[in-house]
């Protein structure tokens, strides 16, 4: 089966980015999951975000996130470089994700290098919210606000 991911058609299990494209379905609707792969850098939480974040994939990276609050952790690092895909939904998580960290007066950074995703931060004025990093090596080579 395949999926049309970002315009482009897709065979579902190829292999894309860090990440694998799986296809679920509901009823005859196949969905593209999110796929987020987790590794530690110092005291951050670095994960790959792979998909579309939407309204089907934006719940799979909001329970990702909490699972990682949960855990302990409070230095969060989202990698975007994998995903096609964002609307209003997928940033309110963001967003979201955000407020949970810094309750716990922690921090999270974004790295968003496709320029058309970018765009979709600046459009929206979510670019004074993030700081929008190039890659993980630049956010990551900033020194962390607590601790």
């Amino acid at each position: 089966m395949d999926v049309v991911l970002g315009g482009r058609t897709v065979p579902a299990g190829r292999r894309r980015g860090a990440g694998t494209v799986g296809v679920r379905r509901s009823g005859t609707v196949a969905f593209v999951q999110l796929v987020t792969r987790t590794r530690r850098e110092g005291p951050w939480s670095v994960s790959l975000v792979s998909g579309e974040l939407d309204v089907v994939g934006g719940p799979d990276l909001r329970q990702h996130v909490m699972g990682l609050v949960r855990a302990g952790e409070r230095h969060l690092l989202l990698d975007l470089g994998g995903v096609d895909f964002i609307d209003s939904f997928g940033l309110g998580v963001l967003i979201g994700a955000l407020k949970r960290v810094r309750l716990l007066d922690g921090e999270l950074r974004l790295v968003v290098a496709e320029p058309r995703l970018r765009r979709v931060f600046e459009v929206c004025d979510l670019d004074r919210v993030f700081t929008l990093h190039e890659s993980v090596d630049d956010a990551l080579a900033i020194g962390t606000e607590a601790g």
